[in-house]
């Protein structure tokens, strides 16, 4: 019951939030009480909720809400099946899909051979994809992993930073030895890639080549030019899986410079085997406040548009 309901009913409070049939505890008992059609939706959700408990996780206030929201979706998923599906288990750490639209991108990893992950920070895009990866090799099903990053600078300059080259490229390329660390034992990581069977580079690193029997990631994929894309794209060889993921309201490219995500939708969305995934505010995983940032700048950029016949507002010079 209190894995159910939480320390203090913390859980119970959220599952009230959400219901509307009145819900009384008594004991090991739970009355519902209310319409029938709400009272079976409440059903439900205690239902989904008793399976999360038996497949080992612990309910948090995010995890009840999620569930909420698959069980009232017009959707066929149950909350237990997107949500009890495990990636990968490490060090007492089970890494899986925490929303519906998680759980069909990593689906998409299973089923194509390239697939697009796109959204807005924090949606968990990269990370699901390197726990693929890793998932992958640990399986044998291929024999390395790649993962690659164009060397944009977000406002800050390359130049400027101090050391060799690999130690400028260095922060481009930290969020993926992050995930990794997360996913690999400390010790095997710097052995696994002295072997050559984890490699991270950078994006110019990649060209000439071709990749066979590798799970392949491109991170921060909204940096590219379409001719990188293409680039990237091509070296994809036998027996091996590409991820391109990216957010397209934040491009750092340069000038008028035309970012390679935008456009690859229309050049490959007909390609079978080729899959685009989306996801949304709604799949934030970080702070509570990131999806309400997330929505917040696309109102502000939908207002600062200008509407259609009309010339954007340019500020008169000062002489």
């Amino acid at each position: 019951m209190v894995a159910l309901l939480g320390s203090r009913d913390q859980l119970l409070r959220v599952i009230e939030s959400r219901l509307d049939s009145d819900i009384h505890v008594r004991g090991n008992e739970i009355t519902i009480t209310g319409r029938p059609a709400d009272n079976a939706i409440a059903i439900r959700l205690f239902e989904e909720l008793l399976e999360l408990i038996k497949s080992g996780q612990n309910l948090t206030p995010d995890s009840v809400a999620r569930a909420y929201g698959i069980l009232t979706a017009d959707i066929t998923e149950r909350p237990a099946e997107v949500l009890s599906l495990n990636i990968l288990s490490r060090r007492g750490k089970n890494i899986r899909p925490k929303t519906l639209n998680q759980k069909r991108y990593v689906d998409a990893i299973d089923n194509h051979t390239i697939v697009f992950g796109i959204g807005p920070a924090g949606t968990g895009k990269t990370y699901l994809a390197v726990a693929k990866a890793v998932q992958s090799l640990l399986a044998k099903q291929v024999t390395r992993i790649i993962l690659t990053r164009p060397a944009v600078e977000a406002g800050e300059r390359l130049g400027f930073l101090p050391g060799t080259l690999f130690d400028k490229i260095d922060p481009y390329l930290r969020p993926l030895f992050d995930a990794l660390h997360d996913m690999l034992d400390p010790d095997s990581l710097p052995r696994l890639m002295q072997a050559g069977t984890i490699e991270i580079a950078p994006l110019a690193y990649m060209r000439g080549r071709s990749l066979n029997d590798a799970f392949i990631i491109l991170d921060e994929a909204q940096n590219t030019t379409p001719e990188q894309m293409k680039m990237f794209l091509t070296r994809l060889g036998f027996g091996s899986k590409m991820v391109v993921t990216g957010d397209v309201t934040q491009v750092d490219l340069p000038g008028d410079q035309r970012s390679g995500l935008r456009v690859v939708r229309d050049i490959l969305g007909d390609i079978e085997d080729v899959h685009f995934a989306n996801l949304t505010s709604a799949d934030v995983v970080r702070h509570r406040l990131v999806g309400e940032i997330v929505d917040a700048y696309e109102r502000y950029d939908r207002l600062a548009q200008p509407q259609a016949g009309e010339r954007p507002h340019r500020a008169k010079p000062h002489r």
